[in-house]
């Protein structure tokens, strides 16, 4: 994947509001579970074009380094010529001190190439040491993201989860609630009540009838003494059961 397009990724997702995101969305906690696995694989293609755009830096690095010292080492040889040229000069013998003055100025022809290969490397270390370090802010930011991605949604998990506590507590309170007329308890009590007011109406219905025979009795005495003094007038006998 090309590492601008692994940047617009990094910048888009850094910026992302998560908040926002949340209060939008339908599922809040399968919004999540989807960024979270959204980030976690952008994380792990971030870390590998970072490591393949540092790799590529060391190596322009090491290149610069190299052209640096090759051109140290070219201007050395070229010094060291140039003075071997003055020395037989000195001595009279031109035609070696010609050869190495030529030699010096192979050196310097070298050391300059050496030097133009350097210069042209070193722009492309300064953009490439930027791009790297953007990167890896973006790394590190997109990293904070996801951890803030984690708490948000532990945090919805365990709100969800103590709201399902809650309706449970509630529902098994109202559950036993006794003035709760569809409750359990509510309609045992109320069958227990007419039980008791079945057995109130029975027993005052067989004292009504206990009071109707001893009325039975008493008129059945009257009636007997009745007949007991009718008798008694006919046969002459007194009438009042009253002594005089």
């Amino acid at each position: 994947m090309a590492k601008q397009s692994i940047f617009g990724r990094i910048s888009t997702l850094v910026k992302a509001n998560i908040n926002s995101m949340i209060d939008s969305a339908e599922d809040p906690q399968k919004m999540l579970d989807q960024l979270v696995r959204d980030y976690t694989n952008s994380i792990v293609d971030a870390e590998g074009a970072i490591a393949e755009t540092i790799g590529n830096l060391r190596l322009l690095e090491r290149d610069h380094q190299e052209d640096v010292q090759a051109a140290t080492e070219w201007g050395n040889k070229a010094l060291a010529a140039s003075r071997k040229a003055d020395e037989l000069r000195g001595s009279g013998n031109a035609a070696d001190a010609d050869k190495f003055d030529n030699l010096a100025k192979i050196a310097l022809q070298r050391q300059i190439s050496e030097e133009n290969e350097a210069k042209a490397i070193a722009p492309t270390i300064a953009s490439q040491t930027e791009v790297v370090d953007k990167l890896k802010d973006g790394l590190n930011g997109m990293k904070q993201k996801l951890e803030q991605l984690k708490s948000k949604r532990s945090e919805l998990l365990a709100r969800a989860k103590t709201a399902e506590a809650q309706n449970k507590v509630h529902d098994a309170v109202k559950s036993i609630d006794v003035l709760d007329p569809t409750s359990e308890l509510g309609r045992f009590e109320d069958k227990v009540r007419r039980q008791e007011a079945l057995a109130a109406g029975k027993q005052e219905l067989a004292a009504s009838t206990l009071d109707a025979q001893f009325n039975a009795l008493e008129d059945v005495g009257e009636l007997t003494e009745v007949e007991a003094r009718l008798a008694a007038l006919k046969s002459g006998a007194p009438q009042s059961a009253i002594e005089s």
